[in-house]
């Protein structure tokens, strides 16, 4: 672990590779996010689908990683289960 974390850091020292594991970072951050609100709320792929009007295979890539959510949807998300959005850029 230590070879890897080794690795890593010195990996982040090149700006173009920061970037990017930065952006997957938070990719990785927001699918966590809606998986923590589905698993709280006790809802399936299919019935948070329901209530975002999309269907339960658009919530799987979407927890799978294999497609981008647009921040319309992550506010649909928010509204609909009354939570906030914070953007921080720092």
């Amino acid at each position: 672990m230590d070879d890897f974390r080794e690795h890593l850091n010195e990996s982040l020292k090149n700006q173009e590779f920061k970037l990017e594991y930065d952006n997957k970072d938070l990719r990785y951050k927001i699918i966590d996010i809606l998986v923590g609100i589905r698993v709280q709320y006790r809802l399936s792929q299919a019935e948070l689908a329901k209530k975002l009007g999309t269907t339960q295979a658009v919530i799987s890539r979407i927890e799978n990683g294999t497609v981008n959510i647009g921040i319309d949807f992550i506010q649909k998300i928010a509204t609909t289960f009354e939570k906030k959005i914070e953007i921080k850029i720092s």
